[in-house]
């Protein structure tokens, strides 16, 4: 029997049907892993020179910028969606728009040709985390830029481009609709009860526990119970512990720790599978909210990592109406990918 699942913190409703599961075509196309080091891949150590001059990366000590030497490294993107030259405008009327200025900024995973953060050692999942961490901090600095977007795409059916793990960050100098209703609704629920909603989320997850995934030291996985992905998987704490550009040391490491994981189990009960993962960025100014909401940001929001397995199409009622169809129960998933945590 299907069911239909509101989700609190997204503000959504799923629908979780597992018969649909059983479609003729249901799943997308599965992507292999490659490790060799392509010769003409513009991300792979030595071939610097075939991207942008660097903005920003974690090297060894007597490396140089824009040569060898680096563990991440981070760009402008080639393809820029927005441009920081670009002026900061906005123009009213009927045909309202911005003038295209924000930043899109490209990170380098790791100088290997690995495809997949499932390939990656726990210490570049740490590196990785703390190039985020140090962007997003100088990206904050710039006033004019009210949200930043960090997102991975990972394979062609999530979206990737190049093959070569990478990750983007773009700012925009405005907040995203769905993004403003999602903390607005998160201030209103702080205010009302005087603890985060993802906060209340986990409790009440842990209090079932069948969507339980995995715990490390104050980070929690769990597969949400309004799931929008086959195996969708969110990773954050109870506790107030900063954003990712305020996270302590100790805190990327567990984070990393419990996401290196998850991710290898999900591998073990997926193969080779493509997946989007954001991580959560509150916004940064306080164009269009109630000054209240930055100066409780931490308490009314928790960091947060999001899995989004991409296993099948999304179609025209998905499309459509913005409910999406979920064709595996978060309890089954749970339960198979804590399985694979003892094999």
């Amino acid at each position: 029997m299907s069911d239909i699942r509101h989700d609190r913190v997204h503000g959504t409703h799923v629908i979780i049907a597992p018969e649909r599961l059983h479609r003729p075509n249901c799943y997308g196309t599965e992507e292999k892993e490659e490790i060799l080091k392509e010769e003409h891949c513009p991300f792979c150590e030595g071939n610097e020179s075939m991207t942008p001059h660097e903005i920003f990366a974690i090297r060894e000590n007597s490396s140089l910028p824009n040569q060898k030497g680096w563990k991440t490294r981070v760009v402008p993107n080639l393809y820029k969606a927005v441009q920081i030259e670009a002026p900061y405008e906005h123009h009213y009327g009927f045909f309202e728009h911005w003038e295209g200025f924000g930043a899109h900024e490209l990170i380098i995973d790791t100088p290997e040709h690995h495809t997949s953060i499932i390939q990656w050692s726990e210490r570049a999942v740490v590196e990785w985390l703390k190039t985020l961490r140090a962007r997003v901090s100088d990206l904050r600095k710039d006033e004019r830029i009210a949200y930043i977007s960090l997102f991975k795409n990972e394979g062609s059916e999530a979206g990737a481009s190049q093959q070569h793990c990478h990750t983007q960050i773009i700012g925009l100098p405005i907040v995203p609709k769905l993004l403003k209703e999602r903390y607005q609704r998160s201030f209103t629920y702080y205010n009302h009860n005087v603890c985060a909603l993802l906060e209340s989320e986990i409790e009440h997850e842990e209090a079932s526990s069948e969507r339980i995934v995995a715990t490390h030291g104050a980070f929690t996985a769990y597969c949400p119970y309004a799931s929008a992905y086959p195996f969708e998987v969110i990773i954050s704490s109870k506790q107030a512990l900063g954003q990712i550009d305020t996270l302590q040391d100790t805190s990327i490491v567990e984070v990393a720790s419990l996401l290196h994981i998850i991710l290898k189990n999900m591998k073990k009960q997926l193969g080779c599978f493509t997946f989007n993962l954001t991580i959560s960025t509150p916004p940064l100014q306080a164009k269009d909210f109630e000054y209240d909401i930055l100066t409780h940001i931490d308490e009314m929001c928790r960091f947060s990592i999001r899995i989004m397995p991409r296993l099948y199409h999304m179609a025209g009622f998905e499309v459509s109406t913005g409910i999406m169809i979920n064709p595996v129960a978060p309890e089954h998933a749970a339960k198979l990918l804590r399985e694979s945590a003892n094999e």
